[in-house]
């Protein structure tokens, strides 16, 4: 009797596969960063303790920890969509600093009263970089340019904007040596955590959003649009799904929660709008890494 064995391809892999193949990544991830520590002569346990002391040694390490982690969450969150849509958003460093000039130009410049000023902050700043990735999808759907090279190229637009601003009409009144314009008025900062840097309400708003843009792919009727889009657009127009208005609409949600993020940081962190440099540290392209990780899920961006 001859037995025959067949090799089938999985279609979506298990829970179990999936949680035994992102241990064992890790775990590898460890080995060989270990390698590269011994090849430099210094101890791999003794370096990972130092890691850890960094991020979590102390109350302070914690915080600096999850400040940080509260742009990438957000951004995350959005790119998962984006990415579960197969549309390849690699702008949302770009759509985070067109948030953060929104917002700056808010809370220094608008007519508004003092008590409006937050919330007309995130609203516009949430709009601004939703613009800003519509440019991108309006690109692919009616001149076939592909959304990376668009997306990739205005974060490089975005931030030569905000040099333009900091160095010429939006310039502080103040600055000695070094390019930012005048601190926000205390009406637009964000209530921190305690004695901590850790905005209040984006740190809440990191983990609403998680759940949001969890329940809007898994639980809704454009969630189900925005996947099969993802798993091919010949398929999508054959089931009659505007593949064209998904990718509209990612572009515009991921691009919004990036600009949301933006204005966090010059609200709740600096209160101020300053070089690139440093109202990003590079959030946008690590949320990138972030959604990947997260397997394109909202609650692993967490």
């Amino acid at each position: 009797m001859r037995l025959r064995l067949q090799v089938t391809r999985r279609l979506e892999p298990s829970a179990s596969m999936v949680f035994f193949v992102s241990a064992l990544s890790l775990l590898l991830a460890f080995l060989v960063s270990g390698l590269l520590f011994v090849f430099l002569g210094i101890s791999p346990l003794e370096a990972y303790r130092v890691f850890w002391q960094g991020a979590f040694g102390s109350l302070y390490a914690l915080s600096e920890t999850v400040k940080r982690m509260i742009p990438l969450a957000i951004i995350g969150a959005g790119l998962a969509v984006s990415f579960q849509a197969s549309v390849w958003n690699i702008g949302a460093e770009g759509q985070m600093l067109i948030g953060a000039i929104v917002g700056t130009w808010v809370a220094l410049f608008s007519p508004l009263p003092p008590s409006l000023l937050l919330p007309v902050m995130f609203v516009l700043g949430f709009l601004g970089g939703a613009l800003w990735g519509t440019f991108a999808a309006w690109c692919r759907n009616r001149l076939a340019i592909n959304e990376i090279i668009t997306t990739l190229m205005l974060n490089y637009v975005a931030a030569n904007l905000v040099l333009y601003l900091i160095l010429g009409p939006w310039k502080g009144k103040t600055v000695r040596g070094f390019a930012y314009t005048d601190p926000f008025p205390q009406e637009a900062w964000l209530t921190t955590i305690g004695t901590t840097r850790v905005p209040l309400a984006t740190f809440l708003f990191a983990f609403l959003t998680a759940l949001f843009c969890y329940f809007l792919l898994a639980k809704t009727t454009f969630g189900f649009e925005l996947r099969v889009v993802g798993r091919g657009e010949k398929a999508a127009h054959l089931a009659g799904i505007p593949a064209k208005r998904v990718v509209a609409l990612v572009l515009f949600l991921s691009g919004g929660l990036a600009g949301i993020a933006g204005v966090g940081e010059v609200s709740g962190i600096h209160h101020m709008l300053r070089h690139p440099a440093h109202i990003s540290l590079g959030y946008g392209f690590t949320a990138i890494i972030v959604a990947w990780i997260a397997r394109a899920n909202p609650l692993g961006a967490l």
